[in-house]
């Protein structure tokens, strides 16, 4: 017989009443169902092996999404820690530019480089002028006998030393006080007034005349080399800055004493209060070559100074950095265009030279002059400025 396909009528699922009133409807389904008793697994959908919906028992899918925290949940280390370093940044951030700002309102520029005339052309090096002066400004009677310091009004130069920072090297020059040099034309800091050259006088008359700013046009007249900053700090300053430090260890070859100073030293590495390290920066007498053999000090022990002052564990440690800071920078006078930004290269060229990247010397003497007066070696000077001004690898001696 011929086979009559019939239609397909679909399969509906078994009916039932709910017993509500709400007619008949599909039969609960049971498939799959797992109560949780046996394996521990929380009600809900359960999973198959290829994670679609299917039957046997299967595993909740993890919530997706940041997920409310309640009390007792498993902290979030990672949030916690991306939270703490912004935190952490932003506070030395800050502690940065709060120390920064308050650091440059202590500083004193009072010295106006504009009021230097006929100055020299600019070089590829910046030049630093730093001076140490016996000034005993703010200073008490007892600190005076301390210090051994005397009582003399006003301040002269006690020391004078030129810093080049170059990319070939940097190079510290000591300028003996007692230079046999010219003291040029000049106009008056405070006054206005015109004066003439003098001839024939010792480097530190300068200062004593008009103070600063005739000491950098007298520097430049005689070297032929543009200073670009100037800085200067008295007895009591250095004594602090040292103190506040911690003191500064030297490695001194030679015993010596100086009453007049106060110097009394033994041979071999030692830590310097400020009390000593004034003593030994001054100390001239004790010396045959008095004041030679004491710019050789004063550049030894600046060196290690900045050496010890331009480290991590002095700068981010506020309890040696702000105790620095407040010894020195309201002693210090510095150039009107000086920033602390300025400061602190000068710091680390010289800790450079320490290190032995660069040269320290005196200024080249051929003889001696009047009044037991020092001359400079002038062709050896010219070269050493020429080498200078054009970043070369400076390789004039002083002798």
């Amino acid at each position: 017989m011929r086979h009559v396909q019939r239609p397909q009528v679909p399969q509906q699922p078994p009916q039932y009443d709910d017993g509500y009133g709400r007619g008949q409807q599909p039969a609960p389904s049971y498939e799959g169902y797992d109560s949780g008793y046996n394996t521990g697994q929380v009600y809900g959908t359960p999973q198959g092996p290829g994670g679609g919906q299917g039957g046997g028992r299967g595993t909740v899918p993890p919530p997706r999404g940041p997920q409310p925290s309640y009390p007792g949940a498993a902290p979030d280390w990672r949030k916690r820690i991306k939270v703490g370093s912004i935190v952490l940044v932003t506070a030395v951030l800050a502690w940065g530019v709060g120390t920064y700002a308050w650091a440059s309102s202590q500083m004193r520029n009072e010295v106006d480089l504009a009021k230097v005339i006929e100055r020299p052309k600019e070089g590829d090096c910046t030049t630093y002028l730093i001076v140490g002066s016996d000034s005993r400004e703010g200073m008490t009677s007892e600190e005076k006998k301390k210090l051994h310091t005397g009582s003399a009004e006003g301040k002269r130069t006690d020391s004078m030393m030129i810093l080049a920072a170059c990319g070939s090297g940097n190079t510290m020059i000591s300028l003996p006080r007692d230079s046999w040099v010219t003291i040029p034309s000049f106009v008056g800091s405070e006054s206005g007034k015109k004066y003439q050259a003098r001839g024939g006088s010792k480097l530190n008359a300068a200062y004593a005349m008009d103070g600063p700013e005739l000491l950098v046009r007298t520097v430049e007249f005689n070297t032929g080399l543009r200073i670009d900053h100037y800085a200067e700090i008295g007895f009591a300053g250095f004594a602090n800055i040292v103190d506040a430090l911690g003191g500064v260890e030297m490695d001194i070859p030679k015993a010596f004493k100086d009453k007049k100073s106060g110097a009394d030293f033994q041979a071999g590495k030692q830590t310097l209060n400020g009390e000593q390290a004034l003593a030994f920066v001054r100390t001239r007498y004790a010396f045959a070559e008095s004041d030679l053999a004491r710019t050789k000090n004063q550049q030894k022990f600046l060196s290690a100074l900045a050496n010890q002052a331009a480290t991590p564990s002095t700068i981010v440690n506020p309890f040696t950095l702000y105790p620095t800071l407040g010894a020195g920078l309201d002693t210090l006078i510095v150039d009107k265009d000086m920033s602390l930004f300025d400061l602190g290269q000068m710091f680390f060229a010289m800790k450079g030279i320490s290190g032995g990247d660069g040269t320290s010397m005196n200024i080249p003497i051929s003889g001696t002059a009047p009044q037991g007066s020092l001359k400079w070696d002038m062709p050896k000077v010219k070269q050493l400025v020429s080498q200078i001004q054009n970043d070369e690898k400076v390789t004039v001696t002083e002798k």
